[in-house]
């Protein structure tokens, strides 16, 4: 078998189950699967050592004499960010993605009419929008989030904000708008107002005072020296002429006080995707009156991006923090599709490190069923015709609560991650295009297994993947736990225990709850998990995925054909918005010290996920 995973065999998916609370005089026990034992319970998890303190990096390029007070200039240091700083800025990000998905359905929903007109009418009303589809989604996540106080920076501030590296890249301005790296959604100039005096924190400043700009992209991007047109002057007076005031005002207000910028630049990225790339501080050197193309008198400003700060390493700013690209470097081997045609999009294996091969594996798009294991019958269907559009009438999308769990944005979405899904199977009367079977549609982003330096085979993805999006299945030998052979070296085996998904063990975000009732049910019945899927010698290309302390996906129970969620199919979603280039990863969910040997000795493995989550330890 090829060495790979975090350090040893391919990947190590088995699937360990953490710890479980039971409500019997409020102790904890640890769920033991035939590849676990007992856990003394004064063993903790290791997370490394603590974490080293960074003194601030005072910026240079700034005017010690000009008029800022002393007080602020720490806002101006490059510090590096904490992981908590980080996860917030993900958190903000996956809130922000959750309402703009609820909103695109109820578009959707008021297009198919399972929302009356009326009812809709009245809704659209209070928001102040009187025309159906008025007000696009992401203006309304923007506003919930406004109205929830769900903003990650909800009051402007100066300089850099915490949790976001120079690099970090954003797939639309509502999601910087959801930070409160940039406060509008359309204008170019973020600033603060006149009202910010009559605070004691901003005494002895002259506003207006920019804090922000989005160059929309016909600027050079190769320089660090920006020259800057300000905004329309039509837009606040009606006059074709820029006019000294607003946005203007306040960078003028900024090159007299020396404060610095934030600027973000906008740029087409693959396939025609916009993407906006946090480019650091600049300070406002120049202004001067020019004329414009049009004959009209425009500003102009000079903008100077501030030392100190991480460099420009290419046309574009790299993106990083959690959505850095997978280095590039000249192909050594490649193996056109690794699915030998199965699936819709071709899988190339490249690599990089030596002349190391896949062998002793078969691709297959589909779980394998043992001659020895019997499915559950297919449940009952729906009786929709075509594709299902009303979640009242569809008995599938029912079970799932009050709506379908799936979008149409971008090919298909999970809204948010659930205890179950439940999709339409073999006897309901929709078709394979059918909004509830968006999990069954297959592979449709392009993937690429590579070999890293320290981790085995890896695999990244040349498109760009919305959250929520399915990314692909765990496939393999689909086996009952208790037959499988020489178990302790085999870490290839995925365990089906939707239990921790559903109870957030081992490391599991926990789900919404209100869904799949277990709570009438007999939890004996999952006390230990009966089936897994062993990819040893049989799988897709799910089976090269990397773990990852921080990863961009989650793992997700599907029931299709039936109903039986010991047998539940295991979907790999995306968490967040993931960069053409970026390496696919997901937490393998493994309780430290929980796998042992043949021996009984506990098997120890090191992590090299290099996050900043990382726990140093995957078992």
């Amino acid at each position: 078998m090829e060495s790979l995973g975090n350090g040893t065999l391919d990947v190590s998916v088995t699937k360990k189950f953490g710890q479980r609370v039971q409500k019997k005089e409020s102790e904890e026990k640890k769920r033991c699967s035939p590849r676990l034992r007992e856990i003394h319970e004064s063993k903790r998890p290791y997370y490394g050592p603590p974490r080293k303190h960074h003194p601030p990096i005072l910026l240079e390029g700034l005017d010690a004499a000009a008029e800022t007070p002393s007080a602020q200039l720490s806002a101006f240091s490059y510090v590096p960010h904490t992981r908590t700083d980080k996860a917030r800025v993900k958190k903000a990000l996956r809130i922000y993605n959750k309402y703009y998905l609820h909103f695109f359905q109820e578009e959707y929903a008021c297009e198919n009419d399972t929302i009356p007109l009326a009812k809709h009418l009245d809704l659209k009303q209070k928001e102040g929008v009187c025309e159906i589809g008025g007000k696009r989604p992401d203006l309304k996540a923007i506003s919930k989030m406004i109205e929830c106080n769900e903003v990650l920076f909800p009051t402007k501030r100066f300089g850099h904000l915490p949790g976001i590296d120079v690099g970090y890249q954003f797939y639309s301005r509502a999601e910087m708008v959801a930070l409160g790296l940039h406060s509008h959604w359309l204008n170019s100039i973020d600033y603060m107002g006149v009202s910010c005096k009559i605070t004691e924190e901003f005494k002895g400043y002259t506003f207006p005072i920019a804090i922000a700009i989005v160059l929309s992209g016909e600027y050079e991007d190769n320089s660090e020296d920006i020259v800057y047109t300000g905004e329309d002057g039509n837009r606040f007076t009606g006059s074709e002429h820029q006019e000294m005031s607003c946005g203007n005002l306040a960078l003028k207000n900024s090159m007299k006080q020396s404060i610095p910028v934030r600027v973000i630049r906008g740029h087409a990225g693959d396939n025609h995707l916009k993407i906006y790339t946090y480019d650091g501080l600049y300070k406002v050197s120049e202004c001067w009156p020019a004329e414009g193309v049009s004959g009209f008198v425009v500003y102009k400003y000079l903008l100077k991006r501030l030392e100190g700060q991480p460099k420009l390493t290419s046309n574009q700013v790299e993106c990083s923090n959690g959505r850095s690209r997978v280095p590039a470097k000249a192909p050594l081997m490649v193996c056109l599709d690794i699915s030998e045609g199965q699936e819709d999009v071709h899988i190339p294996v490249v690599n990089t490190i030596d002349d190391t091969t896949i062998t002793g594996f078969t691709y297959t798009k589909y779980n394998q069923i043992l001659s020895n294991l019997k499915l559950p019958p297919n449940a009952d269907g729906c009786d929709c015709k075509g594709s299902c559009k009303n979640p009242k009438r569809c008995s599938c999308a029912r079970l799932n609560g009050v709506d379908f769990p799936y979008v149409r944005s971008n090919g298909g979405r999970l809204i948010e991650a659930k205890d179950v899904v439940f999709e339409c199977g073999p006897n309901c009367g929709c078709g394979p295009g059918c909004i509830n079977r968006i999990s069954q549609q297959g592979i449709k982003y392009q993937l690429e297994v590579f070999r890293t330096s320290d981790r085995g085979w890896a695999v990244k993805t040349k498109d760009f993947i919305p959250s929520g999006a399915p990314v692909c299945e765990y496939i393999g030998e689909l086996r009952r736990t208790n037959e499988l052979d020489s178990v302790a070296e085999n870490d290839y085996i995925f365990e089906i225990d939707c239990w921790q998904t559903i109870k957030g063990i081992g490391g599991r975000e926990r789900r919404l709850g209100d869904v799949f009732d277990l709570g009438r049910r007999d939890e004996k019945e999952f006390a230990e998990p009966e089936f897994c899927v062993d990819a040893g010698r049989i799988g897709n290309v799910a089976r090269f995925i990397n773990h990852s302390c921080d990863p961009n996906l989650f793992v997700q129970c599907v029931l299709s054909s039936h109903h039986d969620l010991k047998l539940a199919r295991i979907v790999l979603f995306a968490s967040d918005d993931i960069a053409p280039m970026q390496e696919l990863t997901y937490d393998y969910g493994y309780a430290l010290d929980s796998v042992v040997d043949k021996n009984g000795k506990v098997r120890m493995l090191p992590c090299h996920c290099g996050t900043s989550e990382c726990r140093k330890r995957l078992y």
